[in-house]
């Protein structure tokens, strides 16, 4: 079996719980996309969540059709990764994924202060509802 279908296969692991599996891109991958990951992994979200880049000169680890495959929602950093992500979900059969944009410029380090209270002051507003809490 080559390495797509084993990583697809991994995406259905149904080892990983029910949380509600959010991707979190950004530019790079190192810096917002993390934090937002972050964010929505703690309470009260309780989201399984990955990060990565959408530009393939420079991310660390790359927006690709598995990760998309992988989530149930994708959350961007900005209005620049709409266009490689809506390209991969409308790509991929069955549910689509809901693409939330935060609109966070690229110029926060990684879970700065400022940055979590954005992103979490944001998610907020846009009153989102991770997984319930067992």
């Amino acid at each position: 079996m080559d390495d797509i279908q084993n990583r697809l296969r991994n995406a259905h692991n149904s080892n990983q719980g029910n949380f509600k599996r959010v991707l979190c891109v950004c530019s790079a991958g190192l810096l917002r996309s993390p934090t937002i990951a972050w964010v929505l992994s703690n309470r009260p979200y309780n989201c399984n969540t990955r990060a990565c880049g959408s530009e393939p000169s420079y991310a660390l680890i790359v927006l690709d059709p598995v990760l998309v495959e992988w989530a149930e929602e994708i959350v961007i950093a900005n209005s620049e990764q709409f266009g490689p992500v809506s390209q991969l979900v409308d790509a991929i059969e069955g549910p689509q994924r809901k693409i939330i944009n935060l609109d966070l410029p690229d110029m926060y380090k990684t879970r700065s202060p400022e940055l979590i209270r954005i992103i979490r002051q944001k998610l907020h507003l846009l009153a989102y509802v991770g997984t319930p809490p067992s």
